[in-house]
C-alpha cells in the first residue's frame, strides 16, 4: 500500500551495580580477625596459667597499677619482660651428707693466692723442661684480671709450630703439658689467642688470620686432651697481626705467639685479654 513502515524504538536502561563482592563480600575479614583475636587470648591465658605465683603476682600488679608498677621498675628492668624466662629464682641452698650448706651454684672460683701457686709451679716446671732458645719466651704473670701465659717463638732454637703452619712442634707438647697439669684441678674459664707477625701467608685463599686461629685451636684440643674440661674454654680468638708484640718490628718471630688467659672470674674475661697486650718486649 505504499506505507512507510515505523521505526523500531530501543530503551537502554543503565545496569544496576551488585552490592558488595562475591562470597558475602568483605565480611569474612572481620570474622577471621575476630578468630585470630581471640586465639591470640587464649594463648595469653594459657601462658599466663603456666607461670609460678610470683609473676602472677608481677603480672596482675602491673594492669592493676601501670604507672606505678613503672616507677616502682624505674631504676632496674621488671622481671616479668626479663629474657625468655621472665624470673629467675635464686639457687636453692643444699646440705652436703657433712651437713655443710651449699648451693647450687657453680664453686667458687680460687683467690689470687692459688693463682700465684698455679703460675709458679708452671715458672718452675719451664725451668726444668730446658727448651734450647724457647724457654726465655715464655711468659706467666698474674694480674687482677687473672692468670696469662704467653708462648712466644724464639729467634733461635726451638719452635711451638711448624713455619707457616698450625701443626704442633714437640715443645708446644711439653709446655701445654705442664700448663694443663697446673691448671687441670682450677674451675676458672680460659682464654686461648693467636698471634702472627706481619708476614704475608705465601698460600693463597688462606691468611695470617685462620693461621692465628689455627693455632689457638690446636692449643684448645691440645688442653682438653690433657685434662683441662672442655666446658672451661670460653673464647678461642685469631688476631693475626693486629696485636704485635713488637710493633717496631712487625716480622720479629716473637710476634707469633699463643696466649692462655685464666680468668680470675666470668666477667673479666675480655678486660683479662684487652688489658694483658704488652708491646715493645717481654711482657713477662
Amino acid at each position: 500500500m505504499g506505507l512507510k513502515s515505523q521505526p523500531k524504538i530501543i530503551v537502554v536502561r543503565p545496569r544496576r551495580k551488585k552490592s558488595g563482592g562475591g562470597h558475602h563480600g568483605g565480611s569474612w575479614k572481620v570474622a577471621y580477625a575476630d578468630f585470630v583475636t581471640a586465639m591470640m587470648a587464649f594463648f595469653m591465658v594459657m601462658w599466663i596459667v603456666s607461670m609460678d605465683d610470683g609473676v602472677k603476682d608481677v603480672v596482675e600488679g602491673y594492669f592493676n597499677n601501670p604507672i606505678g608498677f613503672k616507677r616502682g621498675y624505674a631504676n632496674g628492668s621488671s622481671p616479668a619482660f626479663s629474657g625468655s624466662n621472665p624470673v629467675t629464682a635464686p639457687p636453692r641452698p643444699i646440705t652436703n651428707p657433712d651437713g655443710v650448706t651449699g648451693s647450687e651454684a657453680a664453686p667458687p672460683l680460687p683467690d689470687q693466692a692459688e693463682l700465684e701457686a698455679a703460675a709458679a709451679q708452671i715458672r718452675t716446671g719451664v725451668e726444668q723442661l730446658e727448651l734450647q732458645g724457647v724457654g726465655a719466651e715464655i711468659s706467666v704473670a698474674v694480674t687482677a684480671e687473672g692468670l696469662r701465659v704467653e708462648m712466644a717463638e724464639g729467634a733461635e732454637g726451638e719452635t711451638f709450630f711448624e713455619f707457616g703452619s698450625a701443626n704442633p712442634e714437640a715443645a708446644l707438647e711439653r709446655v701445654l703439658a705442664l700448663v694443663g697439669e697446673s691448671l687441670a684441678a682450677l674451675p676458672n674459664s680460659i682464654v686461648i689467642e693467636g698471634h702472627t707477625d706481619a708476614a704475608p701467608y705465601p698460600r693463597a685463599g688462606y691468611t695470617n688470620w685462620e693461621l692465628s686461629v689455627d693455632r689457638a685451636n690446636t692449643a684448645r684440643r691440645m688442653l682438653t686432651t690433657l685434662g683441662v674440661a672442655e666446658e672451661r674454654v670460653l673464647e678461642v680468638r685469631g688476631y693475626a697481626d693486629r696485636q704485635l708484640r713488637y710493633p717496631d718490628e712487625p716480622r720479629n718471630p716473637g710476634n707469633r705467639r699463643v696466649t692462655l688467659f685464666v680468668t680470675s672470674s666470668p666477667e673479666s674475661s675480655g678486660a683479662a685479654a684487652a688489658g694483658a697486650i704488652q708491646t715493645g718486649g717481654d711482657p713477662g
